[in-house]
């Protein structure tokens, strides 16, 4: 089963609280109490972001978080690989395993596997934070997501 890490999960939803609050600085403990994300993990979530670029900090007493970008511009793929890292469905089709694999040139299922994961890549490439915080009616006739 593909299982997106808490990790992931936190962070896209402390990146859509910053996207929410637009050019207003968060403190850690306000995103922290409003998402229900533990404090102490979300401030080694939010450090790996900074280092990515994706948020900025504002230090001292009225400090907090904001957007590095505006939310138009940061992609979903972009928070979850920073994240996650290279995220493969199978070791075959991941960029360090590439070639390890012994039945690779006889394997009937490899191309299937890469067909999938570049369906996973362009879905999370093709939403923005500014696409989350839409209203769901709209994102889903946006994207065409309705059952």
């Amino acid at each position: 089963m593909l299982k997106i890490s808490t990790k992931s999960q936190y962070g896209l939803r402390a990146m859509v609280c910053l996207a929410k609050s637009k050019d207003k600085i968060c403190s850690l403990r306000s995103i922290s109490e409003k998402e229900d994300i533990p404090f102490d993990y979300l401030e080694k979530i939010i450090s790996r972001l900074e280092k990515a670029n994706l948020v900025k900090a504002k230090k001292g007493i009225q400090g907090g978080y904001f957007l590095a970008q505006k939310s138009t511009e940061i992609k979903v793929g972009k928070i979850i690989r920073v994240l996650e890292g290279k995220m493969s469905l199978v070791k075959c089709i991941g960029e360090k395993e590439k070639h390890l694999c012994p039945r690779e040139k006889r394997c009937v299922t490899k191309n299937f596997w890469e067909k999938i994961q570049d369906t996973l890549n362009t879905a999370l490439d093709s939403l923005t934070l500014d696409d989350l915080i839409l209203p769901k009616n709209i994102l889903e006739t946006r994207y065409k997501t309705k059952k």
